[in-house]
């Protein structure tokens, strides 16, 4: 969020709650933050309690399947790139050649 947004939502707030209101309204937010993040973090400290010492490293955002497909994926590009032949990529992104006209493309009965 922009300094423009921050400033609508401060103005439409202004004008939705009042001026005398939005004090106390903002310490409500603020005290419930805080305790979303104690909540977080006590989870975070039961979760490596009950796992062991093996995972006294384990971050919340670790356990996100997104973020584990992005990291394993990335690591098997790495892996990719480090072991590839040049030409072998060449070959790879060759378009295969075109058949003669009236030659009927071979079929696989097992593929399908």
């Amino acid at each position: 969020m922009g300094l423009t947004e921050l400033a609508v939502i401060a103005l439409v707030a202004v004008l939705v709650f009042g001026p005398d209101r939005l004090p106390e309204l903002a310490k409500q937010a603020g005290q419930m933050v805080r305790k979303g993040r104690q909540f977080a973090h006590a989870a975070r400290d039961e979760l490596r309690e009950e796992l062991g010492p093996e995972y006294a490293d384990l971050e919340l955002r670790d356990l996100d399947p997104r973020a584990l497909v992005r990291k394993h994926i990335s690591e098997v590009l790495a892996e990719a790139d480090d072991d590839a032949d040049p030409k072998a990529d060449e070959a790879a992104f060759r378009p295969a050649p075109r058949l003669p006209a009236g030659v009927v493309p071979p079929y696989d009965s097992e593929a399908t």
